[in-house]
C-alpha cells in the first residue's frame, strides 16, 4: 500500500504509563541521575519506543494476528511491518495505527497471504454518520452496517465516529447485497 496520510491530532490516545521505565523496581535502588541528564533527542527516542510498544500492545489486544509485527515511530510517522492472512486485517491494522493521536502517516509494509481487492478509505467530516457515508458510496443509507462491520473492532458503535477519523469502505460492498 505504501504511505497513508492521517489527521495527526485526532484519534485514540495511547496509554504510555503501563511500563514506566522511570520508576524503580521493587527491591531495587534507584540509580543516581547523571549530572547532565538525558538529551532532548534521547527523551524523544524513549517516547517513540514507548509509543511503539503501546501500539503493538493495542494491535495484539484487538485480536489481530500479525506475524512478525514491528512498529517503528519516527516523529509523527509510523512504519508497520509484518504479515497477515487477509487484506481486511491489513487495512484494519493500518487504520488502528493511523487513527492514533500523534500519528500523521503510516508507511504500510504489511504483507498479505491471500491478496484481495483493496478497500477505499474515507476521512470522516463534521456532521457525517455511517448512514450518510453509506448513501454517498453505495446509494443506500441502510447499508451503513456494511461500513460498520468493515471497521469492527476499531469502532464499537455505529455512532462512534469522529471528524478526521479514517474509515474502510470495502470494495465488495459496492456490488454486495443489502445489509
Amino acid at each position: 500500500m505504501g504511505l497513508i496520510d492521517f489527521v495527526k491530532n485526532v484519534g485514540k490516545k495511547l496509554d504510555l504509563n503501563k511500563d514506566d521505565d522511570h520508576q524503580p523496581q521493587q527491591g531495587s535502588q534507584a540509580k543516581p541521575a547523571a549530572a547532565a541528564g538525558p538529551t532532548q533527542q534521547q527523551v524523544a527516542q524513549t517516547q517513540e519506543r514507548k509509543r511503539e510498544a503501546a501500539l503493538v500492545a493495542v494491535i495484539n489486544h484487538m485480536g489481530f494476528k500479525v506475524r512478525d509485527l514491528a512498529v517503528d515511530i519516527e516523529g509523527d510517522k509510523a512504519l508497520v511491518r509484518g504479515a497477515v492472512d487477509t487484506q481486511e486485517e491489513r487495512e484494519k491494522v493500518i487504520l488502528l495505527t493511523g487513527n492514533t493521536d500523534g500519528i500523521a502517516s503510516v508507511d504500510d509494509r504489511i504483507e498479505v497471504s491471500r491478496p484481495e481487492p483493496e478497500a477505499q478509505y474515507y476521512d470522516v467530516k463534521p456532521g457525517d454518520s455511517l448512514s450518510k457515508i453509506a448513501k454517498q458510496f453505495y446509494g443506500d443509507a441502510n447499508k451503513y452496517n456494511v461500513i460498520f462491520e468493515a471497521n469492527r473492532p476499531l469502532i464499537k458503535d455505529a455512532d462512534d465516529i469522529y471528524p478526521g477519523q479514517k474509515l474502510r469502505i470495502p470494495a465488495v460492498a459496492a456490488a454486495g447485497t443489502h445489509a
